[in-house]
């Protein structure tokens, strides 16, 4: 090789670092996931979860008002009601928590985007996604029953002024009947965001306990995805926008990083990601520890999902992220 004239290296000094990276992010890209539940004046910490807390209604205010003083504007919304039953009725409830959560803090905080989960899992006594089977396999969960209460749900967080909805229930056919359900009710322009490539994963652990959602029963393996399965994702999420849905995610990230470049190069849709529990929870555990930089570890988990090909993030470090964007540590 001739020494003169061979390749060399960007020097490496911090404007120039910035000014080449390849990998952009953005506040406006963070969704922070939310717990609220019924009662009054209460905000109970998520033992699992440290630094996250379960809030009633009238407890949101400063975690609203700190989000966007951080630039971060979206929520997603998870509901915990008092009454759970088979069927989920707290889920489509007119007046259910998801709904006056959501009609709270639309009126107060316009300029917040509020995306709701839809799914039954923290709403039924069984603590599974769906209507029970009643067919001898107490696992099994009925797809075409549950299909209609999803589109129940879903129309009534709409109406209460979500501006997107998430389906995370992993029924077949569930965006094609959410979509269908929404524009026969005049909301034709609202977004889905689809939990295509949803994963049967233990990363999934403390979001159980926050939630109060973990089945009483059997497990979700019989409609969430083996995480053996590489080309069922790119299937779930291709057939996921056919239906029509706007957005794709991929869930849990860290161990589907793979599937998120998958369905990035092979869709013409936004992909998100959802940084679940299990791995929040690993940070805090190990940081606390003192094993690891709970910074810099949070950091590089989010820039690893933005390279894989993901737009969309969502994490419970979604304050803390935004802060190192605004600092030039990462973005």
């Amino acid at each position: 090789m001739d020494l003169k004239n061979r390749p060399r290296r960007l020097r490496s000094t911090p404007n120039l670092r910035s000014m080449v990276r390849e990998t952009r992010m953005s506040t406006s890209s963070l969704i922070y996931p939310m717990f609220v539940m019924d009662g009054k004046s209460e905000a109970h910490e998520i033992s699992a979860l440290p630094g996250q807390y379960r809030y009633t209604v009238d407890m949101v205010d400063p975690e609203i008002e700190e989000l966007l003083k951080a630039g971060v504007s979206s929520i997603m919304l998870f509901g915990i009601p008092d009454h759970k039953d088979e069927l989920g009725t707290q889920a489509y409830a007119e007046d259910g928590i998801i709904q006056r959560a959501v009609s709270y803090i639309k009126n107060k905080y316009p300029e917040m985007f509020v995306i709701t989960d839809v799914c039954l899992c923290e709403y039924t006594s069984h603590g599974h996604c769906g209507v029970v089977c009643e067919c001898g396999r107490r696992h099994d969960v009925d797809n075409d029953r549950t299909l209609e209460l999803l589109q129940k749900t879903a129309v009534s967080q709409v109406l209460a002024g979500s501006d997107m909805v998430a389906p995370s229930d992993m029924m077949d056919g569930r965006v094609a009947a959410i979509r269908s359900a929404l524009d026969e009710n005049g909301f034709t322009g609202t977004p889905i965001m689809s939990y295509a490539a949803k994963y049967a994963s233990s990363f999934y652990g403390p979001f159980r306990e926050a939630a109060g959602s973990a089945p009483s029963f059997g497990d979700r393996r019989s409609y969430q995805m083996d995480y053996h399965n590489r080309r069922e994702g790119i299937k779930e999420a291709l057939l996921d926008v056919e239906e029509g849905a706007d957005i794709i995610m991929v869930k849990p990230c860290l161990s589907c990083l793979d599937i998120i470049r998958d369905v990035y190069e092979r869709t013409n849709v936004p992909v998100a990601t959802y940084s679940v529990s299990g791995e929040y929870a690993m940070v805090k555990a190990a940081s606390q520890k003192g094993w690891v930089d709970e910074k810099s570890i949070m950091c590089e988990m989010a820039v690893s999902a933005y390279r894989a090909g993901a737009s969309i993030y969502e994490t419970y470090y979604a304050k803390e992220i935004a802060e190192c964007i605004r600092e030039g540590r990462i973005g």
